[in-house]
């Protein structure tokens, strides 16, 4: 009786005549539980899309079957009927048993990172590492992210990579990880083969890279334009949609309605270290500011107060559209939009594309054009925007007297200096110190500094490197190049303050290239540090000349790498000309423009009047310099230290 009913069943099955099957193996469960009953059942179930009845008798026989496979599909319909409580838990049944497993790992990784603490899902991380199918790459790639330090993310990448070797978007990936774990024989060869490509004619190959990735190894300006992954290309041509937007009518009022722009609105952030004090110092009788904010709750949360101290209205963006959140802003009567993200991380350029205020510029988040993007001026001076850039920006030059950059001398920490003996650094040796992000430190950094070292044997150079992978490698580098690793000392990173404190025990600060420190180097020249870098050809390649001019030091820029190497030697045997540095920058501290907020501020200011007048007067933007103030002649503010 249930072999023929059984069949009968399912051969409806077969037909695809679902409801008669579930008619027939409904009666046979009146009379048994049989195996094979209960998985024609489950299939039957699974046809109808009752997936949590096929995934409970799944689970059911897999249990009594001990048949894992069985256990799998039923996991997967669990998570499939929405019910991650039980897919996680029959799937990690399987995972204590079957870790190696990476269809399990998948299914069980793509749970847990939904779920509260996405943090566990790297649990399944190992088992993901060594599979050929995309898919299973692709989430490992993303789980590896979240952990910089992780050791497996660079192979994982290249296996990534591997598997497509002609996609650019994964060249480039694999190329940024490289340059985070401070990998140099990769990043030497990717390198080659972009040079090689370029050499041919073929510049499409830029289209996977991001802006800011291509800056941290190219001080081409006109090939920095190339690299537009991560942009926000507008639907029609920038320049058509900027004719369109300066046409439309405005209610301009008696004062200069500015909205800056940016997801890194939090007091701790590298742009508002810089810019808070300038904000707070915004004539209130000529300006009225809105921050227009996107911001992470979580980035949020690690304010301590400056959202409220800056004293102007916080606008959030979250939730809204590009075009929504144009609207507002133009709704705002806003005059002239401000963003401080440029093509970065999180950036939401988009809304400069939706015709949002009148004038729209860029500044301080980006040090370069914005391809593709609507945008009038760009921010900066005559050291990091000269004359002989023009032609590779769309926008019009804003340059400022001093520098682009603003400086907070109220906010920001100035502790005392640690000793060496507190820091772990030799009392009778030189030091040399380099605290830029590691992915700055490009070939011919690390082929400089392997000059200097070998040129100063009784010389150490004071890097900040985390994880020992990324250490490794950097010993490696050094080693290959003739550099023992008894002259080289790693720092972890620290709280702000105490990281102040620690530059002091140095010597000097050797730059990074082409991309300089930017909040890197303000911060040394800050905390008394001399910083040596070299003449720069494109915007991110200048900014530590800027800051170096704007603090009286100009000399401590480098024609080219030869000078900067014999420079950087040749100072080790001249303790006065250090002394002499650190004194010039204590006493400047608080007197040359680079840290002068108010100054900045007036400056800045007279931008934002200039560029409003001629939007006014229906003139279109064109290139200014905003003439300098008269030197101070008494310090514009005084702290103990």
């Amino acid at each position: 009786m249930i072999t023929t009913e059984l069949a009968k069943a399912r051969s409806a099955f077969e037909a695809g005549d679902y409801v008669d099957a579930l008619m027939v193996l409904n009666g046979l469960m009146d009379e048994t539980r049989d195996p094979q009953v209960l998985l024609l059942l489950s299939d039957v179930f699974e046809k109808l899309g009752f997936d949590m009845d096929a995934a409970e008798l799944l689970a059911e026989l897999g249990k009594s079957q001990a048949d894992d496979a069985l256990t799998l599909r039923a996991a997967k319909l669990f998570f499939k009927a929405g019910d991650e409580a039980r897919g996680q838990l029959h799937g990690m049944t399987l995972f204590e048993r079957k870790a190696h497993d990476r269809d399990i790992a998948f299914l069980l990784a793509q749970s847990f990172r939904k779920g509260p603490d996405p943090r566990f899902a790297q649990v399944f991380l190992p088992s993901l590492h060594d599979s050929d199918e995309e898919a299973h790459l692709s989430l490992a790639i993303d789980l590896a992210m979240s952990n910089e330090h992780n050791p497996t993310t660079l192979s994982i990448f290249s296996r990534y990579a591997d598997l497509a070797p002609e996609d650019p978007y994964r060249l480039f990936n694999l190329l940024f990880v490289a340059r985070n774990f401070c990998d140099f024989d990769r990043i030497a060869a990717i390198e080659a083969r972009i040079a090689e490509a370029l050499r041919l004619g073929d510049a499409e190959l830029l289209a996977g890279e991001s802006p800011y990735a291509n800056l941290l190894y190219c001080g081409d300006e006109r090939i920095n334009r190339l690299a537009t992954n991560n942009g926000a290309p507008a639907q029609i041509s920038p320049a058509a949609l900027a004719r369109q937007r300066r046409s439309r009518p405005h209610r301009w009022g008696e004062k200069i309605r500015i909205a800056y722009l940016s997801s890194d609105f939090w007091e701790h952030h590298a742009t508002m270290t810089l810019f808070q004090r300038v904000l707070e110092l915004h004539d209130r009788d000529r300006f009225e500011i809105t921050l227009y904010c996107y911001t992470p709750p979580h980035l949020k949360a690690f304010d301590e107060g400056g959202r409220e101290r800056w004293g102007w209205p916080i606008v959030s963006l979250i939730g809204l559209s590009d075009a929504e959140a144009a609207t507002l802003i133009r709704q705002n009567e806003t005059d002239i939009l401000v963003d401080l993200k440029g093509p970065t991380s999180d950036a939401r350029l988009g809304i400069l594309n939706q015709m949002a205020a009148p004038v729209q510029v860029e500044w301080l988040g980006f040090p370069g054009s914005v391809v593709n993007i609507d945008c009038d001026y760009v921010i900066g001076d005559k050291v990091v925007l000269p004359g002989s850039a023009r032609p590779s920006y769309h926008e019009k030059f804003c340059r400022l007297p001093d520098s682009y950059q603003p400086n907070d001398p109220l906010h920001r920490p100035l502790p005392a200096a640690k000793s060496r003996a507190e820091v772990g650094l030799p009392g009778d040796r030189f030091v040399f110190a380099s605290f830029n992000t590691p992915r700055k430190i490009s070939v011919p950094v690390i082929d400089a500094w392997s000059a200097i070292l070998r040129g100063a044997p009784d010389a150490l150079l004071w890097m900040m490197i985390d994880g020992e992978t990324h250490r490794a490698n950097v010993l490696k580098a050094m080693a290959d190049r003739g550099v023992d690793a008894a002259q080289i000392l790693f720092a972890p990173k620290m709280a702000y303050a105490d990281h102040l404190a620690r530059l002091q025990a140095a010597d000097l600060a050797l730059d990074t290239f082409p991309y300089n420190g930017h909040t890197t180097t303000s911060d040394q020249l800050w905390a008394g540090l001399p910083v040596l870098s070299v003449k720069g050809t494109n915007f991110a390649s200048r900014v530590s000349e800027s800051l170096l001019g704007a603090i009286g030091l100009p000399e401590l820029v480098a024609k080219d790498t030869t000078d900067f190497i014999a420079k950087a030697i040749e100072l080790t045997t001249r303790p006065e000309e250090i002394a002499r540095y650190k004194a010039h920058l204590r006493e400047q501290r608080f007197r040359a423009p680079l840290f002068d907020a108010e100054r900045f501020c007036r400056h800045l200011e007279t931008a934002y009047r200039t560029m409003a007048e001629r939007a006014q007067s229906g003139q279109a933007p064109d290139h200014f310099d905003v003439p300098a103030l008269p030197p101070r002649t008494e310090p514009f503010a005084t702290r103990p230290i």
